[in-house]
């Protein structure tokens, strides 16, 4: 499944066919800020004429179809919709880059025995840079290829890695539970929903009520998390950093370590 044709109308659109492909939707030197947005009438009346929110809409429409490995580059652009700056035009120019060289990306099914949903949750402690929250990330394949992603900042401002992992877990979690209704009226005979998380201390907070005590700032309606697990509805698994395909969700990481997340979800060029 892929959207070739309309990410080549995009690109034809934006004037960006010729443009040099990236090998990443967002790169590390881009440190966006509402401190970058317009501030002088001049500035202002500079980004008048640039179709920024045209752009980025064309380009979350593609994330919401077939492309999660836009999902977190759209979420960080799409928060200065309102005042655009020329760093952010920069980003967003940057991803049109990486369609450019991705037009032919997009989500490959194959026949399993395993029928099961499987899914990866990831967070980035503190990372917008405004607000200091922290970016929740999760994605589930079902045969293989990926059904359901997300990519978004916390409600809550996170006072730890564990927290804010755990918070993410717990969204997560959620998302799990609908997915398993769907696949029953499917067919498909669901167990518990395998989520791979990164964060061993977030698994064992989850697992261990003795944490509680420590953690009762937490709000308590992420510790819902505590009784899908206890009752087998979902199975919480530690997974590596360099395996963990929800990474590519919650930051920039390197083009080695992003084509390998692509390729543990089944995004691949047609």
């Amino acid at each position: 499944m892929s959207q070739h044709s309309y990410i080549e109308k995009v690109l034809e659109r934006f004037s960006m066919r010729d443009a040099k492909p990236v090998s990443t939707p967002l790169a590390h030197h881009f440190k966006l800020s509402t401190t970058q947005c317009p501030k002088t009438d001049a500035e202002v009346r500079d980004m008048s004429g640039i179709p920024y929110a045209s752009a980025v809409g064309c380009i979350m429409y593609t994330m919401v179809c077939t492309r999660p490995d836009l999902a977190q580059s759209v979420g960080v652009v799409s928060k200065f919709l309102q005042n655009p700056g020329r760093q952010h035009w920069d980003a967003v120019k940057w991803i049109l880059r990486y369609l450019r060289g991705t037009t032919g990306h997009g989500i490959m099914f194959e026949k399993h025995e395993d029928t099961s949903v499987k899914g990866y949750v990831d967070a980035d402690y503190a990372g917008d840079m405004d607000s200091r929250r922290s970016t929740t990330g999760y994605v589930f394949n079902l045969c293989g290829g990926p059904i359901c992603w997300r990519s978004t900042v916390q409600s809550l401002v996170a006072l730890s890695t564990t927290e804010s992992e755990y918070m993410a877990v717990a969204e997560a979690a959620k998302e799990a539970l609908w997915l398993t209704g769907l696949v029953k009226e499917l067919g498909i005979q669901q167990g518990g929903v395998r989520l791979h998380c990164d964060s061993q201390s977030a698994i064992y907070l989850a697992k261990n009520q003795v944490y509680h005590a420590r953690t009762k700032h937490i709000v308590v309606r992420y510790h819902k998390i505590r009784e899908l697990v206890a009752s087998g509805e979902l199975l919480l698994e530690k997974v590596h950093t360099s395996e963990n395909a929800a990474d590519i969700l919650t930051k920039p990481v390197p083009a080695v370590k992003f084509k390998h997340c692509l390729d543990l979800i089944n995004i691949f060029s047609s």
